[in-house]
């Protein structure tokens, strides 16, 4: 947890709750914004925890987007609970780098059944495009998303 975070924003987390079947936005960052994952085989190593974990059962991936210093992955939880999956990938992705990678804590949006999951998706592939990175999203190697 951030020793520099509101008592408030604390307690929010310390209450985040998850729920089997639900659908999640997660947004994680690196340690000091570093952008670690301009690496092509760290970004693609990142991607492979994220699709071992989902062969286990744990989740499914609806989105996602690797960006050069965070992830914004789009999913439904179908086992156990979200900081545990959240944890296990970012705990993983720290031992193959060899480092330190990620800030403590994560965002998540739990998404409401009437909210339109594409375009949720689409946001989340567009966002290497917002940052300038690319002119569109076929450009940029690192997202996927179930569909578009």
């Amino acid at each position: 947890m951030c020793k520099n975070s509101s008592p408030a924003a604390r307690r929010l987390r310390a209450g985040r709750w998850s729920e089997v079947g639900q659908i999640y936005l997660v947004t994680t960052v690196t340690r000091d914004r570093l952008p670690l994952f301009e690496d092509f085989d760290r970004a693609r190593m990142l991607i492979g925890i994220m699709r071992e974990d989902q062969a286990r059962g744990s989740h499914q991936t609806l989105a996602f987007v690797v960006m050069p210093d965070h992830l914004h992955w789009l999913l439904q939880l179908k086992q156990g609970a979200l900081s545990s999956l959240v944890g296990r990938v970012k705990s993983l992705a720290g031992k193959r780098i060899g480092r330190a990678v990620w800030q403590d804590g994560f965002h998540d949006r739990a998404l409401r059944r009437e909210e339109d999951l594409q375009a949720v998706a689409r946001y989340i592939v567009a966002n290497p495009v917002r940052a300038g990175l690319v002119a569109h999203a076929g450009q940029y190697s690192h997202w996927d998303a179930v569909w578009l």
